[in-house]
């Protein structure tokens, strides 16, 4: 009789180990990413509560036209099968008039005035005047129960504007809770009572001119900077370690020193009798007093000088990282001492030129206290319109635009730098 033998094989110890290795690995990284997660969310929860959240509610506010919508609601839906071309149907009428008994103690009141005042100057007086009228009544002050057409008439005769279909337009136009109303006001258009976009009036034509001011000051800001500190930033890095630490001492100086103070310094040197001129007519090179106050020039000068610095760091961080050998090497073999710097040595600092550069001016584009003290009407940038419809007119469908398309700008900027910078990277 032959005895059957079943040989039972275990499990391979080593596979086992291998498995158990990679869980406790994985287990491990996984531990590290939850340990770096923690350290870093204090700084995300930060940026997202003080830059992502603001510039979200900035986006949105652009685009929110929510004060006719919210204060004519009746209105707005008797509208909505209206042609916007032939007089609009007696509902409207009253269903205006309901709307504005209802509005008449509230917020939404003064918010609706105020936006179709800007669509038709004079809108205001004529709601207001509408609503003191509610309810309408006869002449005892009965309230009365007129139909649709009474009604009309009645708010006719208390003011004939009614009767003009562009009010109601007006109306119309604007019954959607978002619009592009004031992204397009800030680039010198508008739509019209028929939703198409058109150019603005000629005399309301002003943002572009004043978008294109903006980049030519910061365009020209940037390059004086980059003149200046340039050659600055070169001599800084031919010192010795401490002599470079006293010169940047000095160029950091006015980081720790308000804009206001500095701007009021500027304000005494370049006045008439300030110390500039007193210099130049001492020295016999002019005759009369230099205009540097309140106009382009002192703008210039105040701007270069108090963003001087942004240009500096970054060039001189990179040219102290450059061999002077390269240089030396190239003279060595021939070259001529000009052409070794501009060939051999320059191209080696575009990553600092292209930060230093970037950096200036887009910190040039959002200035505002010194174009507002130094500089005259036709100097003032974009965020002196947004400080004014902030401050003054309190229209933030306005502010929140013209600092949107700033941002826009900012963000094509970073794309364009994010490119080039590429593009080098490659070629090297």
């Amino acid at each position: 009789m032959t005895t059957m033998t079943t040989v039972t094989m275990g499990a391979d110890p080593s596979r086992d180990s291998t498995a158990q290795l990679k869980r406790e690995l994985r287990a491990a990284q996984a531990r590290k990413r939850a340990m770096a997660l923690l350290l870093i969310a204090p700084l995300a929860i930060f940026l997202l509560l003080i830059f992502v959240v603001p510039i979200a509610a900035l986006l949105t506010r652009a685009v929110q036209n929510p004060e006719v919508a919210t204060a004519l609601p009746q209105t707005v839906a008797a509208l909505r099968t209206w042609d916007r071309k032939s007089a609009p149907p007696d509902a409207a009428f009253a269903a205006l008039a309901t709307d504005l008994l209802a509005v008449q103690e509230g917020d939404a009141m003064g918010a609706l005035a105020r936006r179709l005042n800007v669509e038709i100057p004079g809108f205001r007086s004529l709601v207001a005047k509408t609503a003191r009228a509610m309810p309408l009544a006869d002449d005892d002050g009965h309230p009365l129960k007129l139909t649709p057409g009474q009604t009309r008439a009645k708010l006719v005769e208390l003011d004939d504007r009614w009767n003009d279909v562009a009010y109601w337009q007006a109306i119309a136009k604007n019954s959607g809770r978002y619009s592009a109303f004031y992204l397009l006001a800030s680039l010198d258009h508008r739509q019209d009572a028929f939703g198409n976009i058109t150019a603005s009036d000629p005399e309301q034509q002003i943002y572009l001119s004043v978008f294109a001011r903006t980049f030519v000051i910061g365009a020209v800001v940037t390059g004086l900077a980059l003149l200046l500190g340039f050659p600055l930033a070169y001599w800084i890095s031919t010192l010795s370690a401490r002599r470079a630490n006293l010169v940047m001492i000095l160029v950091l100086i006015p980081f720790w020193t308000s804009i206001l103070v500095r701007v009021a310094a500027w304000i005494v040197i370049l006045q008439t009798e300030g110390l500039v001129n007193r210099a130049l007519l001492g020295s016999g090179l002019i005759s009369s007093p230099l205009a540097l106050l309140f106009n382009r020039t002192g703008v210039y000068i105040s701007m270069t000088h108090i963003l001087l610095p942004f240009m500096v760091l970054p060039l001189y961080s990179v040219m102290k990282s450059i061999p002077p050998t390269y240089q030396r090497a190239a003279v060595s073999l021939g070259s001529h001492p000009f052409a070794a710097f501009w060939r051999v040595y320059v191209p080696q600092t575009y990553p600092g030129i292209g930060a230093g550069v970037l950096l200036v001016f887009i910190l040039a584009i959002g200035y505002y206290i010194t174009p507002a003290l130094l500089g005259g009407p036709g100097d003032q940038m974009v965020s002196y319109y947004v400080a004014y419809f902030t401050n003054v007119s309190i229209n933030w469908g306005m502010a929140c635009a013209l600092g949107a398309l700033l941002l826009a700008a900012t963000l094509v900027l970073y794309v364009v730098y994010g490119r080039l910078t590429r593009t080098q990277l490659s070629l090297g």
